[in-house]
């Protein structure tokens, strides 16, 4: 599984057999759609895996977080990752009680 930071800012999520292959196909434009608009792009994070399926299930996973808690696990701020994780934004119940 690894993370990338296109040239726009954002981060793509996405896993692989082959990390050094993948990363040589972004930047090659035979990438995904996505990372082809927004060239170069550059490895930031990755983890490794036994099992393809694995990477992928955390792919998904890591795809369905926030920006602020993609950069803790980037910049191994794992002591963040749980409070980035918990809803902040209470008020909705707060007003209906």
């Amino acid at each position: 599984m690894y993370i990338l930071k296109c040239s726009n800012g954002n981060y793509y999520t996405g896993s692989t057999k082959n990390l050094e292959k993948r990363l040589n196909e972004h930047n090659n434009g035979v990438g995904a759609n996505y990372t082809k608009k927004h060239l170069p792009v550059k490895l930031v994070y990755f983890e490794e895996f036994q099992r393809i399926d694995e990477a992928f299930y955390r792919e998904k996973q890591v795809q369905g977080w926030s920006r602020k808690k993609k950069e803790a696990l980037i910049n191994k701020e794992f002591n963040k990752l749980h409070d980035l994780s918990e809803c902040k934004n209470d008020s909705h119940f707060d007003s209906a009680q």
